[in-house]
Formats: structure tokens, C-alpha cells, sequence
């Protein structure tokens, strides 16, 4: 039997305090979020981690000193793995984090050791970005030659409407829509998708994540049967000068919550509680609204290890690896306007 090994692709995150400065760092020193020259890169990347570290070590100070991001990864490999081996494949799971330990390059001397007949990369980011996805997948390029892996290699590019995973959030919702209605049951909750922004210039170079976000919505809107007048979609974490996509999340809570209605928070493109949900949701957006005169403010947890985000996982591993294609895209494709998606590229490369 064949051995796979399955690497989950995730952002990382800082585990401790002394480890906030140099993620950020690391963070700001990627082409892909800085898109500047060197040594210009380098500088503008060290300014901004050292004036931002201060800020970010009082975020996660409530969260014990560190992110969570990778106990919550690991729980995600252990649930894949434990399922792939019931399902008859012989696969093992690893974790290469972007910006903080596991990085690939440790990890891609971990797959080589394991000596695996093909290698399946898996984004743990449902929606394909260039800042993301792209980034992730580039790393995992260049530690996979350093660490001399010659097995055939295939990529998930995005899964932004698998249905495990709308299933996942549409329950997850559900639940949350109830405890609203139950609290005050005379006016219909706002549900607010909520995702990491992206600058304006990113979006519009022809990167696919606002509208694979927007997939993901349209898919829950259809599976919850939710009325236009319910919910909105809008982007949280600007950071910066430069202008983001919009509408952003906390000016759509200031206007429910002075609105009277309501407020249902549904984080769809993070499958892992880290700063962005724990701190910047339940804490800082939950005080905003309360502010402008919330009386309800919910926050549905991310899909995690959900039994159904689980299982559409390893579909997602299935269909790339039936696909034989390099990148596969599971679920709807992206628009040829998507310049910067994988697939689009190679289209239009063949057309």
C-alpha cells in the first residue's frame, strides 16, 4: 500500500511572549504580505514587528502568553489521521506553519524520514489567497527540495463550499441562531460572516479570496435559508495605511447594535480559535457592541474538529489524490478574472 503523508499548511503562531516579536517578523519579512524589494522588505518588516510587538504580546497575554493555533492544528492532524487509517489509507499527518514552529523546512525532514510515495499538501485556509495559500505552498516548495523529497506532490488549492465543511459551519450556526432567538425571540438575529480583510490593492492584482469567501457564504446563506435582510458579509483585522476590502465586521456590529438587533458573529474563514476569534471577537468587537447599545452579542465557534469539517477533509485528500493534477480546487472553481488563482493561471497559460 502506498504511503501518504498529508501536510496541513497553517499560519502559526507565537508560543510565548518572547516568540511575539520575531513572528511578526517573520510575518511582515514575506514577500506575499509585504510586497517590496529587499533590503526594503527587511526594514519596513523589522519597524513594524517591533512597534507592533508591544500591542500583540497584550493580545495574547489573554491568552495565557501564546496562541493556541497549534494545539488546535494538532488536534486537526491527529482527527485526519485517525480517519484516513480507518478508511483503509496509509497516511500520516504533518503540520508546516508560515511563520512560527513547526516551519516546513523541520517538518519537510520529518516527511522525508517517513520515505512516503506521494505527498499531499492541505491548506488549512478554505479560501485560496495569494497571502495565504500561495505563501504556504512556496515555503513548503523550497523545504521540500532542501530536504531532497522526490515523491509526487499534489496540492489542494481551496475548498471554500466542501460540503463537510458548510455542514460544519451550518450547524455551528444553527445553534447559535437558536440561542438568539430564544433570548428575543421578537427580531430576527443578524448573522455576520466574518473574515481576515485583505488590502485592496492584494484583491484587485486578481487574487481569488474575497470571492471564494464569498462561495463560502452563499453556500451557508443557501444550506440555513437565510433571507438577504439577515445576514451580511464583512472583513475584520485591518492593519495599516492602505485600503482594505469591505464592509468591515465592527462597522457592521456598531450598526446592528444600534439597530437593536441581534448580533451572531460566524467566523468563515478561520477552521482554527486563535487571537483573531478569542481576543479580537469575543473581547474587543464584544465591547464594541455593547458600547453602541448591543443587548444580544454571540460568536459561533470555528469548525475545529468537527466530525463533518473532518470528513470533508479527507474527501478533499481523496479527490486531489483521484485528480491527478497538481493543484486541485474542490467544490466551485474561480472565475478566469482570478488572475492569481492556480488554476486560472494554468487555463489561461493553455488557452
Amino acid at each position: 500500500m502506498a504511503k501518504l503523508a498529508v501536510v496541513l499548511l497553517n499560519l502559526g503562531g507565537p508560543d510565548n511572549p518572547e516568540a511575539v516579536e520575531p513572528f511578526l517578523y517573520n510575518l511582515f519579512s514575506d514577500p506575499a504580505i509585504i510586497r517590496l524589494p529587499q533590503p526594503l522588505r527587511w526594514v519596513i518588516a523589522r519597524l513594524i514587528s517591533r512597534r507592533r510587538a508591544p500591542v500583540a504580546r497584550a493580545i495574547y497575554a489573554h491568552l495565557g502568553g501564546g496562541s493556541p493555533l497549534l494545539p488546535n492544528t494538532q488536534a486537526q492532524a491527529a482527527a485526519l489521521e485517525a480517519l484516513l487509517q480507518a478508511e483503509g489509507s496509509a497516511a500520516k499527518v504533518f503540520i508546516a506553519m508560515r511563520y512560527w514552529h513547526p516551519f516546513s523546512a523541520a517538518t519537510a525532514r520529518e516527511v522525508a524520514a517517513y520515505g512516503p510515495d506521494e505527498i499531499l499538501l492541505l491548506p488549512l485556509y478554505p479560501q485560496y489567497s495569494t497571502t495565504t495559500t500561495e505563501s504556504s505552498i512556496a515555503a513548503w516548495e523550497k523545504a521540500a527540495a532542501a530536504a531532497g523529497l522526490k515523491a509526487p506532490t499534489r496540492a489542494v488549492c481551496c475548498y471554500p463550499a466542501e460540503a463537510g465543511f458548510i455542514a460544519a459551519l451550518a450547524e455551528l450556526t444553527r445553534a447559535g441562531m437558536a440561542e438568539a432567538r430564544q433570548r428575543q425571540p421578537e427580531v430576527a438575529p443578524l448573522v455576520i460572516f466574518t473574515a481576515h480583510g485583505l488590502p485592496v490593492k492584494i484583491a484587485e492584482s486578481g487574487d481569488p479570496y474575497v470571492e471564494r469567501v464569498d462561495a463560502t457564504c452563499r453556500a451557508l446563506v443557501t444550506e440555513l435559508g437565510l433571507e438577504d435582510a439577515d445576514w451580511e458579509l464583512g472583513f475584520q483585522s485591518r492593519v495599516g495605511p492602505l485600503a482594505w476590502v469591505g464592509p468591515s465586521t465592527d462597522e457592521l456590529i456598531v450598526a446592528a447594535a444600534e439597530a437593536k438587533r441581534p448580533i451572531l458573529l460566524v467566523p468563515v474563514a478561520f477552521v482554527s480559535e486563535h487571537s483573531e476569534t478569542l481576543v479580537e471577537l469575543d473581547i474587543e468587537y464584544r465591547k464594541l457592541a455593547v458600547e453602541h447599545g448591543a443587548g444580544i452579542y454571540l460568536r459561533v465557534p470555528v469548525v475545529g474538529t468537527h466530525p463533518a469539517f473532518i470528513a470533508g477533509l479527507a474527501r478533499s485528500v481523496a479527490a486531489a489524490r483521484a485528480g491527478g493534477h497538481a493543484v486541485t480546487a474542490i467544490g466551485n472553481r474561480c472565475p478566469r478574472t482570478a488572475g492569481r488563482c492556480p488554476l486560472v493561471l494554468a487555463a489561461n497559460k493553455g488557452s
